[in-house]
């Protein structure tokens, strides 16, 4: 099975703290050159020394705010003119939790600015890249609320769903170039999020934290939850030779949690 990244450049995205960084760790273990990019410099130069370096590797980062899709654009546009991407990990914090009915119109802006809109200049800065190489992976971590809506996550579960879309049409259109897109749909991971979205609701039920977390446990038939590298591992499975013929799909890693196929 080739697993071998070497010579490959990843540009992974959300990548100074749990799944994004753990995705990035993993793709450097398996040779490849690693570009970080979130919108703290100090917290990035921490994370790049962190990624295993081989003899020719060379991890770098951008910063970019991904509240601001144009100026994302420039930074990445101006690094691809230097650089062939053949790897990109679309990965994005959530939006906070909260019903749907309740929501205003700007949470919902936000919220597709933040991971539909930038996932598409990124995907749109890196797809010609791509071609050239004749080896292209995008892959987009994403939630099982793509399968399942997950009550009180009303904005994430609309968001979620339109980035699996936009992934299946793109899988489509790009597989004629050696390019794949596919979605990791992460169950309960030992994020900061997830340990937030636990507080939010701890505090909202008026129950204690260790409730509200065990309860989370006892949905998910493994039993516990998901270390972020264990996710990552997907993803980086994803973007290797060996995945070449898998491609438009939504692959959940949730311990067998969602109750769908």
């Amino acid at each position: 099975m080739d697993l071998d990244l070497t010579g490959k450049r990843a540009i992974v995205c959300g990548s100074t703290r749990g799944i994004g960084k753990a995705a990035a760790i993993e793709m450097a273990q398996l040779g490849a050159h690693v570009t970080l990019v979130a919108r703290n410099e100090e917290t990035l130069q921490k994370a790049v020394a962190d990624l295993s370096t081989a003899a020719n590797q060379q991890h770098q980062y951008l910063v970019a705010d991904f509240n601001f899709p144009e100026k994302l654009r420039a930074v990445v546009e101006k690094y691809v003119a230097g650089e062939e991407v053949h790897i990109l990990v679309n990965n994005t914090g959530g939006p906070p939790p909260g019903q749907a009915i309740d929501a205003a119109l700007d949470d919902f802006v936000k919220a597709f600015s933040q991971h539909l809109l930038c996932n598409q200049v990124l995907t749109q800065a890196v797809v010609g890249g791509m071609k050239k190489a004749g080896y292209g992976r995008i892959i987009n971590i994403i939630s099982t609320s793509v399968k399942a809506p997950i009550p009180g996550l009303g904005v994430s579960n609309t968001t979620r769903g339109a980035v699996a879309n936009w992934a299946k049409t793109l899988s489509h259109e790009l597989a004629p170039f050696g390019i794949t897109v596919n979605n990791v749909l992460p169950g309960s991971t030992h994020t900061d999020r997830l340990m937030d979205l636990i507080r939010d609701k701890a505090k909202r039920t008026g129950r204690p934290f260790d409730e509200v977390l065990e309860e989370m446990k006892a949905e998910i038939p493994a039993g516990r939850l998901a270390d972020p590298h264990e996710v990552a591992a997907a993803v980086a499975f994803l973007a290797t030779p060996a995945a070449a013929y898998i491609n438009g799909i939504n692959i959940p890693v949730d311990g067998g949690r969602t109750g769908s196929l």
